[in-house]
């Protein structure tokens, strides 16, 4: 029953991978044939979803897409290239903002935010945007791991493993993942300092970008401090955080609705294609681990280290590095954590190292190649459509230093801090 496990899996992810078909569609065959061949209950496919990281993904991406509306981002982003001394200050600025953006919208959604500001700095200062969206990309990817809901993964492990919004900040009387992502931030921005600095001209007047509404800017912040007050309540329910992020994202629907009758229109446009592949995405994960096949996993993980938790930790955040550099991190996130956290039982440690090594290695693996991330395919595409090509070398060059140093400083501080 393993290997046609493993066959129907892997068949699975390498559509997934190449992007072959819709891919929700291949994941539906995979869990039907999985059904069929009794690999896989009913009450198995049922109980391996995450409903509460469907929830806090539905409520925080209705209000990203409602802060796009506002105008919000586009303004910010006007007025730091606005202040900025020269035009290599003024593309560093614009990639500073996407991340500090996506620490709390999703990455795609951040680059389309920056991208027509980013073209319009390009054509007025006359420079290529290829290294600007690139720069865009890769800094908003980088960021998203920074908090609970900023992407993806971190929203997919927070709530596999009982974390809180505060706990990426703070866990356990020790700095969270964020200070080991922020320091990887000021070294890796170093590398876009030097790409950047030889734009010494001056800054020339961009056109001004007014806010429509501060409302979603108002929900979104009463939405982090709600998770954050939260995090110190005991013996609350455990989908509370998803009730909290769909509760703020009904408010925005309605308030959108009452003000603009374009609810319906927002709703079709949200990321539904995200949101179905990742229910498909945790029942096909769990097909694995209802056949011993994780567990089989962790096993082999732990007899080629030989006991040693440093060579496990550094297996875990380098191999997450060169795998997701080519593969969606998704659904290498969500097969990858019940492995982890075994490998972390082990050792008879806590997880939590193995657990943000891998969240680093994972959202910031992507940052090498132009397919290694949603938000590098998006950028890529946005700049075919204006008339630039992203060649494969070009897009390296940029991303792999930028993620190896900011993954090189991460790696250290959270095993230097919470190796203990």
């Amino acid at each position: 029953m393993k290997i046609f496990v493993l066959i129907v899996f892997l068949s699975a992810y390498l559509f997934l991978i190449l992007r072959r078909g819709r891919q929700f569609f291949v994941l539906v065959a995979a869990i039907a044939i999985l059904f069929l061949g009794r690999a896989i209950s009913f009450k198995d496919i049922i109980s391996s979803i995450n409903y509460n990281v469907l929830g806090v993904f539905l409520g925080t991406m209705v209000l990203s897409s409602l802060f796009i509306y506002s105008g919000c981002p586009a303004y910010f982003a006007t007025k730091l290239v606005e202040g900025s001394k020269n035009v290599g200050g003024a593309l560093l600025s614009l990639c500073v903002l996407s991340g500090a953006i996506s620490a709390f919208v999703e990455n795609v959604a951040t680059v389309l935010i920056i991208a027509p500001i980013a073209f319009e700095v390009a054509n007025k200062l006359k420079v290529n945007p290829v290294p600007l969206l690139i720069g865009i990309s890769i800094s908003s990817n980088l960021q998203g791991c920074a908090t609970m809901i900023g992407d993806s993964p971190s929203i997919i492990l927070a709530l596999s493993s009982g974390m809180n919004f505060m706990d990426f900040f703070w866990m356990k009387a020790r700095p969270g993942i964020a200070f080991a992502v922020e320091l990887g931030a000021l070294t890796s921005f170093f590398v876009l300092y030097l790409i950047f600095k030889k734009y010494k001209q001056a800054v020339k007047n961009i056109e001004k970008v007014e806010v429509k509404t501060f409302f979603p800017l108002v929900l979104l912040v009463m939405m982090m401090v709600t998770l954050a007050i939260s995090s110190f309540i005991k013996n609350k329910s455990d989908y509370s955080i998803a009730f909290i992020c769909i509760f703020f994202g009904l408010i925005g629907l309605f308030w959108h609705q009452l003000q603009h009758r374009e609810s319906i229109s927002l709703v079709k446009d949200l990321d539904w294609h995200t949101f179905f592949l990742l229910i498909g995405i945790f029942v096909l994960v769990g097909s694995l681990n209802v056949n011993g096949i994780i567990k089989d996993i962790s096993n082999y993980l732990i007899r080629i280290t030989k006991g040693n938790k440093f060579f496990a930790y550094t297996i875990i955040v380098w191999l997450s590095v060169f795998l997701s550099s080519f593969i969606d991190n998704i659904p290498y996130t969500v097969a990858m954590i019940p492995v982890t956290k075994l490998v972390a039982i082990s050792f008879g440690i806590s997880p939590e190292p193995f657990l943000f090594g891998l969240l680093i290695g994972t959202c910031l693996g992507g940052n090498i190649t132009p397919i290694g991330a949603s938000a590098n395919i998006v950028a890529c595409g946005l700049l075919k459509k204006h008339g630039y090509e992203v060649r494969f070398k070009e897009f390296i060059k940029i991303g792999l230093p930028f993620t190896l140093v900011a993954v090189a400083t991460a790696y250290i501080f959270i095993w230097l801090v919470w190796a203990r």
